[in-house]
């Protein structure tokens, strides 16, 4: 920025930075959506990766991949919304904020990441007791990485995700854990 500027013309400059931040995805439906596939090259994720998802009969993964700040994770805020219109459920989060080092992420990060999403998540909207039975049998193993002697059997749904959520806040925080909790979650996924 040149040192010359004037205030007002600081201030213009300031309001269009932040209107067009690419490190903040627009929320679905926001009147800034502009739609750039002409430019870019790509379809309607609807339609593509929509469509995919809904037509399916069996399990699918998408990968959905771009430039930093191209607009992805806009683009998968409206498919979630889009998938939550026709009845599906839809986990979104924003891995690298709170869960996942993008210096130093494993699948098994991810994998970790994802459950405490999906269980957040259906903690309101489904019946949690499958997933929170799962993750009471594997309690014991996972305890002592989530550097707490806290028994799961006793305490509400909220209070179980609580303690899961320490897990993953220890596998970004503590890099000498990091490792521990890596090698005890491909055991326990494998069980």
């Amino acid at each position: 920025m040149t040192p010359d500027l004037e205030i007002p013309d600081l201030e213009i400059l300031k309001k269009l930075f932040n209107s067009f931040d690419p490190f903040r995805p627009l929320p679905a439906g926001d009147p800034k959506y502009v739609d750039c596939r002409e430019v870019r090259g790509d379809g309607d994720i609807l339609e593509e990766l929509g469509r995919e998802i809904i037509f399916s009969e069996r399990l699918t993964c998408q990968l959905y991949s771009g430039h930093r700040g191209a607009g992805k994770s806009t683009e998968l805020l409206r498919l979630q919304q889009d998938l939550d219109s026709k009845g599906y459920f839809v986990i979104y989060f924003a891995a690298d904020e709170e869960d996942i080092d993008p210096e130093d992420a494993q699948y098994t990060d991810i994998l970790l990441a994802c459950t405490r999403h999906l269980l957040d998540g259906l903690k309101n909207s489904a019946n949690p007791q499958p997933l929170l039975n799962w993750l009471t049998d594997r309690w014991d193993d996972l305890r002592d990485l989530a550097l707490t002697e806290v028994s799961l059997e006793s305490l509400s749904v909220e209070a179980q995700l609580h303690q899961f959520a320490k897990l993953t806040a220890n596998l970004r925080a503590v890099p000498s854990v990091r490792q521990k909790i890596r090698n005890a979650l491909i055991l326990i996924l494998q069980l």
